[in-house]
């Protein structure tokens, strides 16, 4: 296993941890995690590697060893913890960026809003949100009331070999040995509740509750459109073959050529026997992918 090292990024308002791994005099790589992920999670995908890299992986805010602000998050805290990140680590020229979920639309609104940084992305199964509309806002606002009633928290489980196997039971290409690693990385000791609605001291996900809580704002797909066509470098899209996301855009009949068609230079690749974690499925398919997007 690839070791890596950990350091801290102090902004403004929050406190960030950034996972690296590889030679800091080799090229450049920013790996991004998804929602309700951590950086370490990457761990079976760097092991693939054929490549030397210079790794920067961070914990968004609120996810991991980073700060958690015991508040509601916005969107967009990310995409300014994302420009603080490259503008520390990566102070001059073009970044490449590989994007998973949450990370992934991130990348792609990023390489749109910075068009001069981005040389390249890859966005692994993060492909924008579903689309709203207006008449959705009373009912999206009366529920956002209704949440903020009382303070969010995790679902609680006996112990990480609980959480392994609902981590399983969520992902059939997971493996039992990738499950228990996961456990240690994507799981912490703490309070929860069960499925009565009790308070419990047990093993929960390692992030703040508070991202559990949405946001009264609505997804407005034509803005993201339009920073997407923005985006001057070349953009692989990787989608897992069996992924939830791709049944969702399913049931939604011409909103994946919609969305790309906003790029100037986008590739759409597949991989097999893989669910949305397709990085936790098919780690060496999607170092493959990955290294040979930017061999270039």
């Amino acid at each position: 296993m690839s070791p890596f090292r950990s350091e801290t990024l102090d902004l403004p308002d929050v406190r960030l941890h950034i996972r690296r791994w590889g030679r800091a005099d080799a090229p450049t790589l920013f790996l991004l995690h998804g929602w309700m992920d951590v950086s370490a999670s990457f761990q079976f995908l760097i092991d693939e590697l054929q490549r030397d890299w210079n790794i920067i992986a961070p914990d968004w805010r609120g996810f991991g060893p980073s700060q958690w602000l015991g508040r509601p998050y916005y969107f967009a805290e990310h995409i300014g913890d994302m420009e603080a990140i490259l503008d520390h680590y990566a102070p001059e020229g073009q970044v490449r960026l590989v994007g998973h979920s949450m990370g992934g639309i991130l990348s792609c609104l990023y390489a749109g809003i910075r068009p001069e940084r981005v040389k390249s992305v890859v966005t692994l199964d993060g492909f924008g949100i579903a689309p709203t509309t207006p008449e959705m806002a009373p009912e999206r606002y009366r529920a956002w009331l209704c949440q903020i009633r009382q303070p969010p928290r995790m679902h609680v489980y006996p112990d990480r070999q609980g959480f392994a196997k609902r981590l399983m039971k969520t992902d059939r290409f997971l493996t039992a040995e990738r499950a228990d690693f996961l456990s240690r990385h994507l799981a912490i000791i703490g309070e929860g509740e069960n499925k009565a609605g009790e308070r419990r001291h047990g093993v929960v996900w390692n992030g703040d509750p508070w991202h559990k809580y949405f946001s009264p704002y609505l997804f407005r797909l034509e803005e993201s459109e339009a920073i997407w066509r923005q985006i001057r470098c070349p953009v692989l899209w990787v989608a897992g073959r069996d992924s939830w996301v791709v049944r969702d855009f399913a049931s939604r009949p011409g909103d994946w050529e919609r969305r790309q068609a906003c790029f100037a230079h986008l590739t759409e690749t597949w991989i097999e026997n893989a669910d949305h974690m397709l990085h936790h499925d098919q780690p060496a398919d999607c170092a493959r992918l990955i290294e040979e997007w930017f061999k270039v």
